[in-house]
């Protein structure tokens, strides 16, 4: 039985505000304490809602967080529950928005919005700016399979943009670290994701949505329908769904150059000439017809533009907005679920999970172009005796439209777990064995520029024949160029034949045995009966990421990309005690081992935790929780094979021979100052588990029947994360042994010979430009971070008016600081806006609902987010907050509305506005106007007011 007031009291809230969101729509509430559901978590009662007094009547339940069933909701490991009703009511889209809105995801993350990244089709979080992996993903108690790319081209996680929402019963959010129950991964947190065990009849629920800006058109409709027998139950459930792009041309931040920044907007350089030599005035301008030519590329914007101290050529200030800020997406779920009474004490179970999904999105036209600095790093003209490059962006019109080059991801996925469960005859002891199967499969079939006909095409129509090598260092060669050509469109044909598809192929598996046996009354102890579990698990896990053969043997222009492939065994014990040492006091002890086998080696780690629960009175638990995690190395991390990715570093020897020293390279030409290099990384099966020391404490405090308040704070210590080698800290190293700090013949100056590959000179008394730096994996990282969450739930009677509901949930986080080095200065995040990519995080976040029910056929819900403060671009750029111009921007806040109406019991209509004020993101200042999108892409987004209008239907009410 329940045994406080302070549980009867949480239960009570949590029921309200689960029954609030859809008056009268029971059809997906579930017994968390039935057989077939060993995986639920605090919604145990949710069922119970309109008899809350009745809640101290409840047996056993088992919650997320613990492997033993007991009688408390609330523990010593904070909670939050997010119900099925709550999300739709909120205004939540998809199971990711309703993740990533929550108060704990502080941290910046890519997505759709981010062009040019490695997962643009693929939607993560980051929990209180941890990185995205450090989270470990469970559906029904079962962990997720891992996402075949890698995010930002090195690292692996999870998507969560293939669960389907209307199949999702609740989900349960545990912050902090759960190594000594789930294992690997679960550092930051776990998210486990509840799907329906039960349905009472055949629903069928259609919704359509739009934006006021235009595109993002939605429609989706999702199918449910149960049969319950004497011993069999089953559930499927089916969900489609569309959902168009959104342009950046469809919203005004978005479509052209910044107008309100630091500089006047500047237009992108589509037609360019310029010098490899001159540091200043480097624009040739060699149009004869002025841009008349090309005047009605990028919808006729086209035409003479100027930046000064550079130069004049042809460009555009519309073109930042032909690229998808949400991508067109296309998605299909199946979800079944069955279990079958053997006897009165087996019971035999089913999960099938399918997910498929098509998405398209271009990246605008920034990388679509072609130059001759990819190839050729420049060309000798004899006739302008320079060292010159060309520069030519391909507008719509050249290629006949963007939406006819979209970059398209396919991705087909599923989980099946099959097992039995039941109690060993009289006894008090249960068990579960189970098998699980994920499987994910994805291929990325995305458009390319084609790297020798690109050349050809060029070479025959501007270019001309190579006329030998240029006459002061023979390693560039020489051209004389049909400039007039240059300045001319092309046709949609010739577009065609240097471009064309590479088709990259990925695929993660994952087979797991698991088998559990627990007893809740193991003995008695001062405060009620002990419980222990025990689990088994094993098995076996594989990655492979095989791109398109082109990508890596240089037959794409200006592109490269990822591969590896490898498979690893693994086995782990765990053991939970639960000890209720007096009437107030108990506590909760796990361990667990995990073994990993991996390239004939065995790499292994152990973690507990010690769990403390104190309720000095029947409203008040105070607890605390000490422990350990880890964070084995991915697959990718142990097998990712000689991969390429292009990034910028600060030339530091050459900007110190031009007479800037590293404290002033901002000074320096920005050809040196902020270089583009081609890198490569590969992993290591020599790498070593990430380890972290975790611990949390706080309160729950329930001073009435409907209302209780949170607090925890929450500090994690991380140590030997895996990091690439930095590549500045390499140029810096190369610097100082350039200037003869340090020993040339050193071990460290040798190194970063060896991995910093320089291009011939055309000065003689600077070094050749920076082209190609290796940097493998390395354990060497370390970092730290103190937050605090709380959370307030209270429900209340209005007499005639009905009741209302209010939740809020709140996050902070206090201290973060990393340490990419051992022998590096710690760096605090929160003060250094430009450590990356934590310094752009929101430190506070937080949102509340209010939900009213006048009666049984009307509820409407008011939902409000407030992202915290985050730093301005030149904050970042200077990083500090002390430069002119440099600033934190206002907190950005969002308002979802939503109104539900049951004309009839089995129908429910609801209108929902997301944005409700069609909040853009602050308006930041300090972008220059060279700037295509004047926000950060990984914090905010342009999306806007959203209207959706749903209708669902209960056939048998």
């Amino acid at each position: 039985m329940l045994r406080s007031k302070l549980a009867v009291a949480v239960v009570a809230a949590l029921a309200f505000g689960y029954s609030s969101a859809y008056a009268g729509d029971l059809s997906s509430q579930t017994a968390a304490n039935s057989p077939q559901d060993s995986t639920s978590a605090q919604s145990t009662s949710q069922s119970q809602a309109p008899q809350a007094n009745n809640a101290k009547k409840l047996q056993t339940i088992t919650v997320t967080g613990s492997l033993i069933p007991q009688t408390e909701i609330e523990t010593s490991t904070p909670t939050v529950t997010i119900t099925a009703q709550e999300m739709k009511a909120r205004g939540f889209t998809t199971v990711a928005e309703a993740l990533q809105q929550s108060s704990f995801a502080t941290g910046t993350v890519q997505g759709a919005a981010t062009s040019g990244s490695f997962t643009q089709g693929a939607q993560t979080l980051s929990m209180f700016g941890l990185p995205v992996g450090f989270v470990k993903y469970l559906i029904d108690g079962r962990p997720m399979g891992d996402f075949p790319g890698l995010y930002n081209g090195s690292d692996t996680f999870n998507n969560l943009s293939g669960i389907p929402m209307d199949m999702v019963d609740h989900i349960d959010i545990l912050p902090g670290g759960q190594s000594s129950l789930y294992g690997s991964d679960a550092i930051a947190g776990v998210i486990n994701i509840v799907l329906k065990k039960h349905v009472d009849g055949p629903s069928v629920d259609v919704r359509f949505g739009t934006h006021s800006g235009g595109g993002g058109t939605d429609r989706r409709i999702s199918f449910s329908d149960g049969f319950s027998g004497d011993k069999f139950n089953l559930l499927i459930g089916a969900q489609f769904e569309h959902t168009s792009p959104i342009w950046g041309y469809d919203r005004s931040l978005t479509k052209n150059y910044f107008t309100q920044g630091t500089s006047a907007p500047v237009a992108s350089r589509d037609y360019l000439v310029y010098s490899a030599t001159k540091r200043s005035n480097a624009y040739y301008f060699l149009d004869p017809n002025n841009c008349a030519n090309v005047a009605s590329q990028f919808g006729g914007s086209e035409g003479v533009q100027h930046r000064p101290n550079s130069g004049t050529y042809c460009g555009s200030l519309n073109t930042p907005g032909y690229a998808t800020v949400q991508n067109d997406d296309k998605s299909a779920n199946l979800y079944t679920h069955f279990t079958y009474d053997v006897t009165d004490n087996f019971q035999l179970y089913g999960d099938l999970l399918y997910n498929y999904e098509e998405q398209k999105y271009f990246v605008g036209s920034g990388f679509t172009w072609w130059g001759t600095g990819i190839d050729y790093g420049a060309y000798y003209d004899p006739k302008l005796d320079d060292f010159v490059n060309l520069q030519r962006a391909f507008s719509p019109e050249d290629v006949g439209g963007y939406n006819n080059i979209m970059n398209k991801q396919y991705e087909s996925s599923y989980m099946l777990s099959l097992g039995g469960k039941g109690t060993i005859g009289q006894s008090n002891w249960d068990y579960d064995v189970g098998f699980t199967h994920s499987d994910d499969k994805l291929l990325e079939h995305n458009f390319q520029r084609l790297d020798g006909p690109i050349d050809a095409y060029f070479r025959q129509h501007v270019l001309g024949p190579q006329q030998g090598m240029d006459p002061y260092y023979g390693a560039y060669p020489i051209f004389t160029p049909d400039y007039s050509a240059f300045y001319t469109p092309m046709s949609p044909a010739d577009f065609r034949s240097f471009t064309g598809y590479t088709d990259t192929r990925a695929k993660t598996w994952d087979n797991m045995l698991r088998g559990q046996l627990t007893n809740a009354s193991l003995f008695s102890l001062p405060g009620g009966d002990a419980g222990v579990a025990v689990v088994l698990e094993g098995g076996n896990q594989g990655w492979a990421y095989v791109p398109d053969p082109r990508l890596l043997d240089g037959q794409i222009w200006g592109t490269t990309d990822v591969q590896g492939a490898g498979h690893r065994s693994r086995y782990a014990v765990t053991t939970e005690f639960r000890l209720p040492l007096l009437s107030q006091l108990t506590a909760d002890v796990s361990g667990r081992y995990d073994n990993y086998k991996v390239g004939g080696q065995n790499v292994n780690h152990g973690t507990y935790n010690l769990g403390i629960e104190y309720r000095p009175f029947d409203t008040l638990l105070l607890r605390g929780r000490y422990g350990t995690a880890f964070k084995t190395p991915t697959l990718s991390d142990e097998y990712q094979g000689l991969s390429g990715y292009y990034s910028f570093v600060a030339d530091y020897a050459n900007c110190a021979r031009l007479g800037y020293d590293p404290g002033n390279v901002t000074s320096c030409p920005s050809k040196y100052s902020d270089v583009q290099y081609f890198g490569q990384q590969s992993g290591s099966t020599k790498l070593q588990p990430i380890t972290a020391k975790v611990w949390s404490y706080g309160l729950v405090w329930a001073p009435l029947d409907q209302m209780s308040v949170s607090v925890d704070y929450l500090h994690w210590d991380i140590n030997n994360e895996v990091n690439t080698e930095s590549a500045d800290q390499m140029s810096n190293t190369e610097y100082l042994c350039d200037v003869g700090t340090l020993d040339m013949s050193s071990p460290s100056c040798q190194n970063a010979f060896a991995q910093i590959t320089r291009g011939t000179s055309t000065d003689p008394s600077l070094l050749g430009p920076i082209q190609k730096i290796y940097t493998p994996k390395v354990n060497v990282s370390n970092e730290q971070v103190n937050a605090v969450t709380a959370s307030f739930n209270y429900a209340h009677g209005i007499g005639s008016l009905g009741k209302l509901a209010f939740r809020a949930s709140y996050s902070d986080e206090l201290k973060h600081t990393t340490q990419a080095y051992p022998n590096d200065p710690r760096i605090d995040v929160l003060r250094h806006p430009a450590a990356y990519p934590n310094g752009t995080d929101f430190k506070t976040k937080v949102n509340g609902s209010l939900t009213w029910i006048p009666n049984d056929q009307w509820s409407g819900t008011l939902y409000v987010n407030r992202y915290g403060r985050s730093p301005n671009y030149l904050a970042t750029v200077y990083d500090n907050y002390s430069h002119a111009g440099t600033g934190k921007l206002p907190a950005w806040t969002l308002y979802n509305l939503s109104v539900t109406y049951n004309p009839i019991k089995s129908l429910a209509l609801s209108f929902l506005v997301n944005n409700v004020l069609n909040k853009m993101p602050p308006i930041d200042r300090s972008y220059p106007g060279t700037s295509s999108v004047p926000y950060n892409t990984d914090n905010y987004n342009v999306y806007g007011r959203a209207m959706y209008i749903e209708a669902k239907y209960s056939f048998g009410k």
